[in-house]
């Protein structure tokens, strides 16, 4: 049985045709970027010839792929979230300290404004007050062998060389100071982490050091600093570590799941927008987005989502792990504003080539926004919190 001919016109076949009416009607081909999906800027990159900006370089020749993201990801936060209304919370993850990126980036992101509030791994902390204390941390070799290190007394992190005693004296300067009488009580991570930053602080004056610690620039500029795992650094093995000598610091979580959702909340009560940027993943960045599920779904209190969601991370989605988790995934758990994801991007890159690079380009672009200073706002946000959470009950 033989088959007939389809009559359909495909989408060929109708070009065709309709490029024979245009030419017999004497009218010019309409260009193909007619489609809608043909819109983006055309790709025509300047030339690189070693005189171009960092800004330049990311506008000009940041095209496709990761790179395109990235310059996605630099616009977003310096159009959108450093905007006055926005407070941003900042999420750590992966062992940025160590390599010099909060001298390099975190302090002068803070310093400037453009962070009002943090959530960190205790190594993040632990290791940047390293630097605070006056130790040094030295570039290596990732290949040598880690055995004859350890009989030499170094330790490594991949390609971050540093002497054991740099352990010890950090141990030591956290126990002397965990001792004082104002730790001896429950407290929440942030206020730790306020009275470390001040006796950093205090130390980094003593050696004459201009502001090595990020502890100690959120201390002075009022950036409340959590971290989501108090018990997994050295840090929180010095605390518990005292607890054995009969003195009582306690890092409460409680308090740390209150006080971050009451920051998210009065950022929008306040008639301002929220923004999450996540360098890495893991445990901060749930801590940072659990904020909103923690307003709405166990507090009862009607919210929507953060409005803008920035993450750098290498991790893939497809596995289930959180730190893949993307934007969409978030909207489900109510900790994304569904009607804000155009303003969500992920780059799937590493946090110590991106975290410069979007620094750079910020300081650039904006202009220093006034501090917050959340730290000093607990209080009076919590209250708000509070009285939220009693309307609902």
């Amino acid at each position: 049985m033989s088959k007939r001919p389809s009559t359909a016109a495909g989408p060929k076949a109708k070009q065709k045709k309709a490029a024979e009416a245009r030419e017999a009607a004497g009218k010019k081909h309409a260009p193909a970027a007619a489609s809608r999906f043909l819109r983006g800027k055309k790709i025509d990159p300047r030339r690189i010839d070693g005189s171009e900006s960092v800004v330049e370089l990311i506008e000009g020749t940041f095209q496709a792929y990761n790179s395109g993201r990235l310059r996605e990801a630099c616009q977003l936060y310096a159009e959108k979230i450093l905007e006055k209304n926005v407070t941003v919370g900042l999420t750590l993850t992966g062992a940025l300290t160590p390599a010099g990126l909060g001298m390099s980036c975190l302090i002068p992101l803070i310093e400037a404004g453009f962070v009002d509030w943090i959530i960190s791994t205790g190594a993040n902390l632990y290791h940047d007050t390293h630097f605070g204390l006056g130790l040094s941390m030295h570039r290596g070799n990732p290949t040598e062998s880690d055995v004859v290190l350890r009989e030499e007394g170094v330790v490594r992190i991949y390609d971050v060389f540093f002497d054991y005693d740099v352990l010890l004296s950090t141990d030591a300067f956290f126990r002397k100071i965990m001792r004082a009488p104002e730790f001896q009580r429950a407290m929440s991570s942030a206020e730790f982490h306020w009275l470390c930053g001040k006796y950093v602080a205090a130390r980094e004056k003593v050696l004459g050091l201009k502001s090595k610690s990020l502890l100690s620039a959120a201390y002075s500029c009022g950036v409340p600093v959590y971290t989501s795992s108090p018990g997994d650094s050295s840090i929180g093995m010095n605390v518990a570590a005292l607890a054995l000598e009969g003195y009582s610091c306690t890092i409460d979580p409680n308090q740390d799941v209150n006080e971050t959702a009451s920051i998210v909340l009065g950022a929008k009560r306040g008639g301002g927008k929220s923004a999450i940027v996540i360098m890495g993943g893991g445990s901060p960045k749930n801590f940072a987005l659990q904020t909103e599920p923690q307003i709405q779904e166990v507090l009862g209190i009607d919210e929507k989502g953060h409005d803008f969601f920035l993450q750098v991370t290498d991790a893939r989605p497809d596995t289930g792990g959180l730190s893949g988790a993307t934007p969409a995934e978030a909207v489900s758990w109510g900790k994304i504003d569904p009607d804000r994801l155009p303003d969500a991007v992920v780059c799937y890159l590493d946090s110590t080539i991106a975290l410069p690079l979007m620094t750079s380009y910020a300081l650039a672009k904006r202009k220093k926004r006034k501090l917050r200073r959340l730290y000093d706002q607990r209080g009076p946000l919590m209250q708000r919190l509070k009285a939220e959470f009693e309307k609902t009950r």
